[in-house]
């Protein structure tokens, strides 16, 4: 819906954007804004900067940038509605009567999630009746408990194609709403079917405790083994982790990602309650987001199998140069006739108990001696040409470590396991760790190079396609963001003259501001900008600007943006005074030959 000025005025004035961004940031106080790690993308020194005199917030780093609203959109994937209704309620303020359309919009988000909750009701009371005793079987045999399952929800989906299609329906949830949620599928007659039968199923529940979506597992070899909700209005599986509205009430130091939902479910009844595990997808930015809000530590702790350290490696990759601490548990394979075969989670527990587990967890490695082993198993070491290749890839994953007491640690380490000299391999590191700086050298050389590349908008939807305008359009939204007044010298600057649409567009909505005699505040801007294009603009007001020589300096601009637009299409496509001016010299007769 659409707010008005005075009800978003009212949200952010009880909204200090200090107060709401600590709450999931710690921020410290450096001159006049406030500075910690960002929360929207991994790192090690702090970009992420808060102002409370403009009540923005900007990260240098991931270019994000907005109000409080927007950081709310972005850290609690919500839209500009539900984010104002999330502040809304924290500052114990009343929502206005919303307009029809977005009721309707809320009203639909709200039958899904009704929806999701009645279907695990439905599950689990499936599952403690006669007819899931098949799946109540399965979770004996795999010694859950009661308690356990309770905790999570678990419920049974039978063999039928429309138990849970017809018990909807009678709740009065229409078929659409089912197909919406997922719950149900259509085939190519047009029939509707339960999409979950004959399965365990998990229901999942995001940090907020609503019930976003499903897993099933089947009880036999039938495949798919495992199957999950697709996709709808109120889940996203990038941004969820299964166990997270459990294991965010952990008293532990650290949270375990595992592989599956039974390897988070055994480990919580064994008493770690600090496992998650992602929805059937690698490891997302998205979900280290949601990571961040709770802890600092990372123990990866995936099956022991080729897809398992694949998986290992790729979240070790994306949590590089992070903040997080990442450690890599793994889990020893099990002689089972005379074979070593690999385990995974819940195998470990059944098997080798709690006390056991606790142990690894004490004494997992970290991520880098992890990556050492995975090299080493590559290689035959007692065969010199490999150990010569060996020692040349291990010390590129060395010198990929910023600090020089781990490099020379490692280093160590490696010519020990290889049979070669610390001081060999000490020089092979360090000549990885110059080759890798002078490509990150000659990288930003040739960015430097080519500055109008670093000027482009981050969407490359809004790119520009005539900088040295677009320059002179930002300057122009700057001064007339610093200095209200300054909109009595651009009367005849029309948004059409903008070379960008994006600024062009920003433009209009600080020139309706200023007609209507009220102020274009970050939350009014929020609700009428895209996420993107509110990054854009929060990022270019990060920019100088001096205000020493204001009025000369917006004149300036305001010359080079017509002047361009001119030499684009055509003084009368540009100026409608200067075409208007033409239109009467022409009628007169004036500045052409007479006749």
């Amino acid at each position: 819906m659409a707010f008005s000025q005075q009800f978003l005025d009212e949200l952010t004035a009880r909204s200090d954007i200090v107060d709401v961004v600590s709450t999931y940031v710690q921020l410290t106080r450096k001159g006049s804004n406030y500075f910690g790690l960002c929360p929207f993308h991994s790192e090690k020194t702090g970009s992420f900067s808060v102002s409370p005199d403009k009540q923005i917030y900007y990260c240098f780093g991931c270019k994000k940038g907005g109000g409080v609203i927007n950081f709310i959109m972005e850290e609690e994937n919500l839209s500009f509605r539900d984010a104002v209704a999330f502040l809304a309620k924290r500052a114990n303020l009343e929502l206005p009567e919303e307009e029809d359309g977005d009721k309707e919009a809320g009203r639909r988000r709200q039958r899904l999630l009704d929806l999701n909750r009645s279907a695990a009701q439905f599950y689990y009371e499936t599952l403690h009746s006669p007819q899931g005793a098949a799946v109540a079987e399965y979770l004996q045999r795999r010694k859950i408990s009661r308690r356990t399952a309770t905790n999570f929800g678990l419920g049974a989906s039978v063999d039928s194609w429309d138990s849970l299609l017809t018990a909807m329906l009678q709740k009065g949830f229409t078929k659409a709403e089912l197909l919406a949620a997922g719950l149900v599928v259509q085939n190519r007659q047009g029939r509707l079917y339960d999409k979950f039968r004959n399965r365990l199923m998990f229901p999942v529940i995001d940090v907020r405790g609503d019930v976003v979506a499903f897993g099933g597992r089947v009880l036999d070899k039938s495949e798919p083994k495992y199957m999950n909700t697709s996709e709808t209005m109120v889940y996203s599986k990038r941004r969820v982790l299964y166990g997270m509205n459990l294991a965010k009430k952990t008293k532990r130091s650290n949270i375990i990602l595992c592989e599956g939902n039974i390897d988070v479910i055994t480990l919580h009844q064994a008493g770690f309650d600090n496992a998650v595990a992602s929805m059937g997808t690698a490891l997302t930015t998205e979900q280290i987001r949601l990571l961040s809000r709770y802890t600092k530590e990372l123990v990866l702790c995936y099956d022991n199998d080729d897809a398992g350290k694949a998986a290992t490696q790729k979240a070790i990759d994306l949590l590089n140069n992070s903040e997080f601490s990442v450690k890599v548990l793994q889990l020893p394979r099990r002689l089972v006739d005379g074979q070593y075969v690999k385990q995974d989670v819940d195998d470990f527990i059944k098997f080798q108990g709690r006390e056991a587990f606790e142990a690894l967890l004490t004494g997992s490695e970290n991520h880098i001696e992890f990556r050492m082993d995975a090299v080493a198993a590559k290689y035959d070491l007692t065969d010199d040409r490999q150990r010569v290749a060996y020692a040349e890839e291990i010390s590129s994953v060395i010198a990929s470590l910023s600090s020089a007491v781990e490099r020379e640690v490692y280093a160590g380490r490696a010519a020990e396991r290889a049979g070669l000299s610390k001081e060999a391999m000490e020089l092979e590191v360090k000549r990885a760790f110059k080759k890798r700086a002078g490509q990150e050298r000659r990288q930003q050389e040739r960015a430097s190079l080519n500055p109008a590349a670093q000027l482009q908008p981050k969407d490359r939807s809004s790119r520009y396609t005539d900088v040295r305008s677009a320059m002179a359009e930002e300057g122009v939204l700057r001064l007339l963001t610093r200095d209200d007044s300054l909109f009595a010298l651009c009367p005849q600057l029309q948004p059409e003259e903008f070379s960008s649409s994006l600024l062009g567009k920003i433009y209009s909505i600080l020139l309706r501001c200023h007609q209507e005699g009220s102020q274009p505040s970050p939350a009014l801007l929020s609700q009428e900008l895209e996420r993107e294009e509110m990054d854009h603009f929060t990022g270019l007001l990060q920019k100088p600007e001096s205000m020493a020589n204001s009025r000369q300096a917006l004149a300036d601009y305001i010359r080079i943006i017509q002047d361009s637009c001119r030499a684009r299409s055509g003084a009368q496509e540009c100026d409608p005074l200067l075409a208007a001016q033409e239109k009467y010299k022409a009628k007169k007769g004036y500045g052409g030959k007479q006749q």
